[in-house]
């Protein structure tokens, strides 16, 4: 029982963990995307920033998918939402839009490190959406009697 309550408070740690660096992500993306990136922007020829604006957008979206999975889970933590009701298709961590690396290398530095830094926490959250998803592996038969004669000592 001892490894279940570990387990989960691992896995609340690690929730609140990404839920702040999306926070602070989302945070620093608006205030660049918005205000701080522009001059940035303005320096590109047109094709380009089009290209600077297609990937503010897909920051955006790709941190809005993470905040709303990093919620749910939360919710489920603090005994709001059932675990099961977290595994809808409708709660589970939606697809993320694809970035043209050939495009993301060629965009200034502060637009490059917020669109790679955004995919990294996503694939971060997929990975963890996914093992969620999983089914879970029956324990072994030979574990189940070790721990039936260590219950019976």
């Amino acid at each position: 029982m001892g490894d279940v309550q570990t387990e989960s408070r691992l896995h609340r740690h690690l929730i609140d963990a990404l839920y702040v660096d999306a926070m602070l992500l989302a945070d620093e993306a608006r205030a660049y995307f918005d205000e701080g990136g522009r001059a940035d922007r303005d320096a590109l020829d047109p094709m380009a920033r089009v290209g600077f604006s297609c990937e503010s957008l897909k920051v955006t979206t790709r941190l809005m998918h993470v905040i709303a999975w990093l919620l749910t889970q939360r919710a489920v933590a603090a005994g709001e939402m059932a675990p099961r009701d977290a595994l809808d298709p409708a709660r589970r961590l939606g697809p993320a839009p694809d970035s043209d690396m050939a495009l993301v290398q060629t965009l200034p530095d502060k637009a490059r490190e917020m669109v790679l830094t955004s995919i990294d926490l996503f694939r971060r959250t997929a990975m963890l959406d996914q093992s969620q998803a999983a089914p879970v592996a029956e324990a072994s038969p030979v574990r189940a009697m070790l721990e039936r004669l260590a219950g019976s000592l």
